[in-house]
């Protein structure tokens, strides 16, 4: 197969597209995220997943890693992607609950990566100012 400066060109553009696309999510992930202290959060079998949670916007990122993903229990040896929405799923709701806003709700996801997806919630009771103190999960950091 020949490759002219043309299709070149055409595979450094598309190159660059999708390198833009990782640093504008890097970029979103760190504004929005920056300064938050994880906290953890187990589902299942007591996989642990980290959470951060930007109480203002209402929005949390569920943070796996790749040994997980790949050696996880209750995965049997089968794909990780099959599972997983359903435990980053749960591990969102599982922390809205721990940290005592059941009446809050996950209303939309965004998957950045198969190890971080933004779920964003919605809650009854009003958004808290900066700074008020708010429920963390016991003995987690």
């Amino acid at each position: 197969m020949r490759t002219g400066p043309g299709r070149l060109a055409l595979v450094a553009v598309a190159g660059a597209i999708v390198a833009a696309a990782g640093c504008t999510e890097f970029s979103y992930i760190s504004k929005t995220y920056v300064g938050l202290q994880p906290q953890v959060v187990t589902i299942g079998c007591n996989d642990p997943y980290e959470i951060y949670d930007q109480r203002q916007q209402r929005k949390v990122l569920i943070v796996s890693n790749h040994l997980r993903e790949v050696t996880g229990c209750g995965l049997e040896g089968r794909d990780p992607a099959l599972t997983r929405r359903r435990r980053f799923s749960e591990a969102a709701a599982t922390y809205l609950r721990e940290t005592a806003r059941e009446t809050c709700t996950i209303v939309g996801e965004t998957v950045f990566t198969d190890l971080q997806t933004e779920f964003v919630y919605s809650c009854a009771e009003p958004i808290e100012k900066p700074g008020t103190k708010v429920p963390r999960l016991p003995g987690r950091y």
